[in-house]
């Protein structure tokens, strides 16, 4: 029970580390651009808000497979697969959870609006210095709803972990697979003491970022 968990709380801080860095240049760039590809790019990375779980996997264990294109680029450094590994466990779960992570940080990037930075331009700020000491410390609530939605939707996810990742034993086997297993094998007790405690950690989630968000709203 406890590998379980460690192994889903690994995945999860991982993935939301990755994520945010990932995120945070794609957000940036969505909430200053003016163009018409935004929109676009913008409806490309929200899909996996909209596609079933089951759909989503399928399509990532294809590109992770041995034959994928994507793969063959990597066989001369001695990597056939992703497969079934807690690396792929990790790039699922960055596709996944990538509309959680750049939401809201694009969205308290546009509320800063264009004078902070501004400001920084005529102190002579050079962009990447104002990004760094302005636009970051002005979205620092988006981020951490950001981090918060990614970790737990990392926790909570099961199409996509068990399409890719299966459920190998202290490798792939996260918390939402090992409730599955528990039900199918009839094993009421055991999958109550997990799913309660999902059920309390969303709670807890939801709580905490209601709070993030009245205290932002708050003068």
């Amino acid at each position: 029970m406890l590998e379980v968990i460690w192994t889903t709380v690994r995945l999860a801080t991982v993935t939301t580390v990755l994520l945010i860095l990932v995120s945070t240049p794609v957000a940036w760039m969505l909430a200053r651009r003016r163009s018409w590809w935004k929109d676009v790019l913008g409806a490309v990375l929200s899909l996996p808000i909209v596609l079933p779980p089951t759909v989503l996997g399928f399509y990532l264990l294809l590109a992770l497979a041995p034959q994928s294109p994507l793969m063959a680029l990597l066989h001369p450094f001695g990597i056939r697969s992703l497969a079934f590994t807690f690396t792929g466990l990790v790039i699922g779960s960055m596709v996944y959870s990538l509309p959680f992570a750049i939401t809201p940080i694009r969205n308290a990037f546009e509320a800063m609006g264009e004078g902070p930075m501004e400001a920084a331009a005529t102190l002579r700020a050079s962009p990447l210095d104002a990004f760094c000491s302005v636009a970051i410390p002005q979205a620092r609530r988006g981020f951490a709803s950001a981090a918060i939605l990614v970790f737990a939707h990392t926790v909570g996810e099961f199409g996509v972990v068990l399409m890719i990742g299966g459920a190998i034993p202290g490798q792939t086997e996260v918390v939402s697979v090992r409730i599955y297993q528990l039900v199918e094998s009839l094993k009421f007790n055991e999958a109550h003491l997990l799913a309660a405690g999902l059920l309390a950690f969303a709670f807890c989630v939801l709580t905490v970022i209601a709070v993030l968000d009245r205290t932002g709203k708050a003068p």
